[in-house]
């Protein structure tokens, strides 16, 4: 009952390259340290990706409501349904940018505008214009602006995943090269008094 505890410790250490095996190579205990560094990079980076990608997202809706204050609204006129439900399984609204034609400060435009999905061709639809006369999409709702944060937070997190992957496979190349050098270099020293003693 008491070995076991025992028996895991030596496993462990042994993956970790801390049995005291003389013929191990630092580039040995580097590799075996790889996965359990990675991991321990990944869970201190994560809390900073999930901070950074809320804060990127609220202070990017924060300037969209800080310039709409001086944004024109303009009824424009669908020229193409917008296809797609008009909601989302969770009861939320689906938004996509059609072609509509519009008047702005006497000259007529046509152009891409958001809409909601599942408006009909021939609607009138609120544009937000800027003084240069160029569309914007109106700032998030509360519940937008969630849903926009969870996903920037997968893409980010994701992101980080692959960029720690990335560098460890690189690592690890980069210590294989080094371990078959080295074995290269020990077989040239040892090798020539092996065919001698033949």
């Amino acid at each position: 009952m008491k070995a076991a505890p025992t028996t895991r410790w030596n496993k462990l250490a042994n993956r970790l390259g801390r049995d005291g095996n003389p013929l191990r190579r630092r580039s040995d205990v580097v590799e075996a340290w790889l996965l359990p560094a990675a991991a321990v990079v990944f869970l201190a980076l994560c809390p900073l990706v999930v901070m950074l990608a809320g804060m990127l997202i609220r202070a990017d809706n924060a300037a969209t409501l800080r310039a709409q204050q001086s944004w024109h609204p303009v009824q424009a006129v669908l020229l193409r349904a917008a296809p797609g439900p008009e909601f989302l399984a969770n009861g939320q609204a689906w938004t996509t940018w059609e072609p509509a034609r519009w008047t702005f400060e006497g000259r007529q435009y046509t152009g891409d505008i958001p809409v909601g999905a599942g408006s009909a061709a021939g609607s009138r639809q609120t544009a937000w214009l800027d003084s240069r006369g160029r569309v914007h999409a109106p700032a998030l709702t509360p519940t937008r602006l969630g849903e926009d944060i969870d996903a920037a937070i997968l893409i980010g997190i994701a992101g980080l995943l692959i960029v720690i992957g990335i560098l460890a496979k690189t690592t690890r190349v980069i210590l294989d090269r080094r371990r078959f050098a080295s074995w290269g270099t020990a077989w040239l020293a040892v090798g020539p008094t092996w065919s001698h003693q033949r």
